[in-house]
């Protein structure tokens, strides 16, 4: 085996990070999990947290909460890499989204840091309709959304994954910037069709109005930072055209097609995640 290396997984229990996280274990190389939950802790909120996690390592795979586009995000990339120039960190990988202007600005604090980096891009994950906030709505069998007639290329988190990974452990992605999309668009009621056809269940979908939809979020009770954020990603990012735009750098970086979400649609059926009620 190439040499061991030794990487922090920031946001290494979340969607990407924790397969991230799996992966690299797998493949031999020694993961600190960037959490607030373990030892040495990593806390956004908590700077002074940052220099003990990355004591050590020698790359870091960047995942920011909850978004790279919410104030704040900005300076804490730049305090991030200031501290990881201090250490020894010889790679930065970042996960950014795909057509968020916010995001960019933050790309390119790592972009001009001295240290080697790949960017990865991502569309929205295949993994929203069975981990996050489309979940619930599934499972009740009605889902109200807007940007209804919008065609996304939605990314399974298993592919951003396999990217990160690549890009962690192999030089020739150095100074890389990767778009990661599935291998078609789809609207959301195409996609929550899908669901309900292999699921063998009734789904409802109809469309919203984004502001009906953020003023149902304040009446439940959500948070303002997170509806700040939902309005962000239906407004600035899906209203972005390019948005709809199928690349193939999964297939460039990995030699293998995306995967399809009607792939990931059968495999997390067989879950049972979305036949809990």
């Amino acid at each position: 085996m190439k040499n061991k290396e030794n990487i922090l997984v920031i946001g290494g229990t979340g969607k990407t990070g924790s397969k991230v996280a799996n992966k690299l274990k797998e493949l031999g190389h020694t993961v600190r999990i960037g959490s607030r939950s373990v030892s040495p802790p990593f806390d956004w909120d908590k700077p002074q947290t940052w220099a003990n996690a990355m004591q050590g390592m020698d790359k870091v795979y960047i995942t920011f909460q909850p978004d790279l586009a919410v104030p704040g995000a900005l300076d804490a990339i730049e305090e991030l890499t200031r501290q990881a120039k201090k250490g020894i960190i010889k790679k930065l990988v970042l996960l950014s989204g795909k057509g968020e202007r916010e995001a960019e600005l933050c790309e390119q604090v790592i972009i001009h840091s001295g240290i080697d980096y790949t960017i990865v891009r991502a569309s929205w994950f295949n993994q929203n309709f069975s981990e996050s906030f489309f979940l619930e709505p599934i499972l009740e069998g009605f889902v109200a959304l807007p940007q209804a007639d919008v065609k996304v290329p939605f990314v399974d988190t298993d592919d951003i994954a396999d990217v990160a990974v690549e890009a962690l452990l192999h030089d020739d992605h150095y100074g890389k910037i990767y778009q990661l999309t599935g291998p078609r668009s789809l609207t959301f009621k195409e996609a929550i069709d899908e669901i309900s056809k292999e699921t063998g269940r009734d789904i409802a979908f109809t469309p919203i109005s984004l502001s009906a939809y953020t003023n149902v979020m304040k009446q439940e009770g959500v948070p303002a930072d997170f509806i700040w954020l939902v309005d962000y990603l239906f407004s600035e990012v899906l209203g972005n055209p390019n948005n709809s735009e199928i690349t193939n750098d999964i297939e460039e970086v990995l030699g293998r097609k995306a995967i399809d979400f009607s792939d990931y649609v059968k495999k997390t059926a067989a879950t049972g995640i979305w036949n809990q009620k």
